[in-house]
Formats: structure tokens, sequence, C-alpha cells
């Protein structure tokens, strides 16, 4: 399956969700890629949108190789990936020293981001989490144990595309996944765009303009 954009991704990924808004959920997106995707949906599903802010901790060396995730929080969720760990020699400090840096970024685009916004409550409500697609798996899994920390009724990831074998593991930790694409190869998410250009700090805050971060209260959800 190839997308024209993320504004595409978004819509296409909008109509697989259509059952859930009657639900009222709540959409949480992983910026920058994710948030035009999760705007698709969370127009078309009348939902308040937020963010969930989540650094990839990289080998010192080789930055885009990926040791680990985390995210923002009063208890930041950290997933280690012990593989890449044991495999380039990495020490506990060494990790700490990355995950630290990657905190200090997460605290200035929660700044750039969200300044004052209200931030949604997401305890007890169905809860999506979207993003642009997924390759490892590991900012994914730290944004889904970071949020389920926050006790949703409910917490479904959808993503446009993710590798067959990390939609599999990633089951476990949701109530469901909805992926329009689950090729068995996956050597980067833009190959399934064409047109995967950055997103930017300005997109993300004029996209969050548009939407609230809580709705007027419907009643039971």
């Amino acid at each position: 399956m190839l997308f024209q954009n993320r504004t595409d991704a978004g819509r296409q990924l909008a109509r697989a969700l259509t059952k859930y808004k009657s639900r009222h959920p709540v959409i949480l997106a992983l910026p920058r890629g994710g948030v035009p995707v999760a705007a698709e949906v969370a127009a078309a599903l009348e939902a308040p949108l937020d963010l969930v802010l989540v650094r990839k901790i990289g080998v010192p060396m080789q930055p885009e190789l990926a040791m680990g995730a985390v995210t923002d929080g009063g208890q930041p969720a950290v997933v280690q990936n012990t593989e890449v760990i044991e495999l380039c020699g990495i020490s506990e400090q060494q990790f700490e020293a990355v995950c630290e840096k990657e905190l200090a970024e997460i605290e200035h685009r929660r700044n750039r981001y969200l300044g004052d916004r209200e931030r949604s409550d997401v305890a007890g409500q169905v809860t999506i989490i979207v993003d642009d697609g997924i390759a490892t798996g590991a900012t994914t899994l730290a944004a889904i144990k970071a949020v389920r920390s926050r006790k949703p009724k409910e917490l479904i990831l959808a993503v446009p595309v993710a590798p067959l074998e990390t939609v599999n593991r990633l089951h476990t930790e949701v109530d469901a996944i909805v992926c329009l694409d689950t090729p068995e190869e996956l050597d980067a998410i833009g190959y399934f765009y064409r047109d995967f250009r950055q997103v930017d700090d300005e997109e993300v805050v004029a996209i969050l303009k548009r939407f609230p971060a809580n709705r007027v209260l419907h009643g039971s959800a």
C-alpha cells in the first residue's frame, strides 16, 4: 500500500477507526510525523487531540541505532533494547547519559508544542495512540507503557504501516491494533509514502491549535 502523504494516511486510518467514534475516544499522537495523521483521525472521530512525547535513545557513536526509548511524565517510561545494548557494549552509565539528554529534549519539545495548553485526561477513556508508521517499535512500546500507566479504559494503537513481526509483538501490549499495511519487511517508513517530507515544529503547533485537549463531557463513554 502506498499513501500519498500523511493526510491521506490519516484519512484512510480514520475510516478504519469509525467504530470508535461513538465511544468518544481521546487521540494521542507521536510527534512530529504522527501529528498530521492523528489530526485526520481526531477530525473524523470528533475527538480531542494531545501528544505522547517520546524520544529514541540512540547508541552514542551511531545515534540512528536505537538502544531504547523514553517518554515524558512524572515517572518517564524507559524501554531498553537489550540486544543492541549488549551488541554495542553499552554500559549502564552510557545509557543513562543519553537517556538524560533525551529527557531534556522532551522537556524542550513539551514547552515548544504545548506551553500551558491543557493536557488530555485519558483515565477511564478509550484512548488511541497514532503515529505515521512503526519500524522497530521501541518508541511505540515506550509510548504504550507511558499511556497505560495513566489507566485508560481501553488502549488502541493505530498506524498506517508497520512490519508484521512488530505488530504481532505489540499485540500483547494494547487492547487492539489497527494497521492498514503489515509488510514482512520494512526498510523505511518513507518508502510507503509518495510525500514523506519532514513535519516541522510550526506545523505541530498549528495542528494542536485546531483541536481541544479534552471534550465537553458526553456523559458515560
